[in-house]
C-alpha cells in the first residue's frame, strides 16, 4: 500500500486548486478514499467521529452478497449444463461458465454506474458518491442471466440518472436504485424480463431447441401450486431464477453478517418476515373456498420462494430508501412483506411481488416516519398537560 500512497502523493498536486487537472480532483479523491481512510475534516460546527466511513459499510455490504453471488454464478451453469442434458454437471466447470456470464454484466454495470456517477461529481465538483459500490453489484444480480449487455447498460443509465442524481446523489434518492432499474426493464422489456427463462445458449446459439426453463413462480401459473419446488429446494436455491435470489442459504448468510455488524435493520427484516408470513396465512385460511390455487402455497413456503429472501436482506433494508424511525422500521417492514405476497399470489400476471411491494414503501417510508413522529409528539403533550 506505500507504492500506491507514493504514487497518488506524486499526481496529488496536479489535482489540486491551480494545477492542470483541477476540474478531475473529484476523480483523484475517489480513487484516494477508496484506497485509504479519508483524511477529510470539519472546518465549522461539531461533527462526530466513527471507527467506519460509509466507504467501509459499503465494502461491508459488498461483503455480504458474495455468497449469494458465487452461487448464482454457479446455478447459472448448473442450470445451462442440465438443459443440454448433463445429468451431473462438474462443480467448477458449472461455476466458469457462470462466471463467463456474469462477471460481464457486473463490468457493465460498474463500467457505466462509475462512469456517470463520475461525470456528475466532476460537474458539480463534488466528490464521488460511495452508494454505488452497492448498487453496481446488486443490479446485474436480480437481473437474469440471460439479459443482453445493452439492456442492463440502459437500465444503468436510468436508475443512476432518473432514479439518484436527478433527487442529488447518494442520500437524496427516494427509491432503491437497483430496484429502479429492474422495473425499468420490466416494464421497458418485459419479455427479456418476465423471469420465466434461464440462460441456455452457448456461443450465441440457442444450444436446445424448445427448452424452457421456467422459474418456480411462472411454473405456479402456468402448472398450478404442485410444478412448484419443495420448501427445501427453494431454500437451497438449485432451481431456475434471477442471478442470486435463489439460494436462501446464501443470503442468510450475508444477512448474518450485516446484522452482526449492525449495518442492516433487524427491524426491518423481521417485520417483512412477519409481514410476509401473515400475509401467507391469510392466503392459506381462504385457500378452500377460492379458485386462486396459489393461495394454498404454505406461508413459509412464500417466503423462501423468489426474491423476497433477497429484497429482505438487501433491498428493503437500505437505509437511505427505507423508513428512519425505530417503530417506522417495523410498520414499513411489515407492509413491504403483506405487500410483497398480496401482489404475488393476487395478481396472475406478475407472479412476484417483491420488487413493486419494496419500490411503493420506498415512496410511503417518510408518511410512515412522519406519523411515528406526529404521535410521539402528541403523547408528549399530553403527558406536558397532565403534568
Amino acid at each position: 500500500m506505500k507504492l500506491f500512497r507514493n504514487i497518488l502523493n506524486g499526481v496529488k498536486p496536479h489535482f489540486e486548486k491551480g494545477g492542470k487537472l483541477e476540474k478531475l480532483y473529484p476523480a483523484y479523491d475517489a480513487f484516494e478514499t477508496f484506497l485509504f481512510v479519508p483524511d477529510h475534516t470539519s472546518h465549522s460546527g461539531a461533527h462526530m467521529r466513527d471507527a467506519i466511513d460509509l466507504k467501509r459499510t459499503m465494502f461491508t455490504v459488498v461483503l455480504a452478497l458474495i455468497p449469494a453471488l458465487i452461487f448464482g454464478m454457479w446455478n447459472t451453469g448448473y442450470q445451462h449444463f442440465l438443459a443440454l442434458g448433463v445429468t451431473e454437471p462438474d462443480c467448477i466447470e458449472s461455476l466458469i461458465y457462470g462466471a463467463t456470464k456474469v462477471l460481464p454484466m457486473i463490468a457493465v454495470s460498474y463500467g457505466v454506474g462509475l462512469g456517470i456517477e463520475f461525470a456528475f461529481a466532476i460537474s458539480r465538483g463534488h466528490s464521488v458518491n460511495e452508494g454505488y459500490l452497492v448498487t453496481g453489484l446488486l443490479i446485474p444480480m436480480i437481473m437474469p442471466a440471460d439479459l443482453p449487455l445493452w439492456m442492463l447498460a440502459v437500465a444503468v443509465v436510468f436508475a443512476v440518472v432518473i432514479g439518484k442524481e436527478v433527487f442529488g446523489g447518494t442520500g437524496m434518492n427516494i427509491l432503491n436504485p437497483a430496484l429502479t432499474a429492474r422495473a425499468f426493464l420490466f416494464f421497458a422489456y418485459p419479455t427479456m424480463m418476465s423471469g420465466d427463462k434461464v440462460w441456455i445458449s452457448l456461443g450465441g446459439e440457442q444450444a436446445v431447441d424448445g427448452f424452457s426453463g421456467a422459474t418456480p413462480l411462472a411454473n405456479a401459473i402456468e402448472g398450478g401450486v404442485n410444478a412448484i419446488p419443495s420448501i427445501m429446494e427453494s431454500f437451497i436455491g438449485i432451481i431456475p431464477g434471477s442471478i442470486a435470489e435463489t439460494s436462501g442459504v446464501a443470503i442468510l448468510i450475508g444477512a448474518a453478517l450485516l446484522l452482526i455488524t449492525g449495518i442492516a435493520s433487524w427491524r426491518v427484516m423481521i417485520g417483512m418476515f412477519l409481514g410476509g408470513y401473515a400475509m401467507g396465512l391469510i392466503f392459506n385460511g381462504f385457500a378452500d373456498s377460492a379458485d386462486n390455487l396459489y393461495m394454498a402455497v404454505p406461508a413459509i413456503h412464500q417466503i423462501v420462494m423468489g426474491g423476497f429472501l433477497f429484497g429482505m436482506v438487501f433491498m428493503a433494508t437500505d437505509p437511505v430508501s427505507a423508513a428512519q424511525t425505530n417503530k417506522g422500521k417495523w410498520i414499513y417492514g411489515f407492509l413491504t412483506g403483506l405487500l410483497a405476497i398480496l401482489i404475488r399470489v393476487v395478481n396472475p400476471a406478475y407472479p412476484e411481488g417483491v420488487m413493486m411491494a419494496i419500490l411503493f414503501m420506498n415512496v410511503m417510508a417518510p408518511l410512515v416516519d412522519h406519523y411515528v413522529v406526529a404521535a410521539n409528539i402528541n403523547r408528549r403533550m399530553k403527558r406536558v398537560k397532565t403534568a
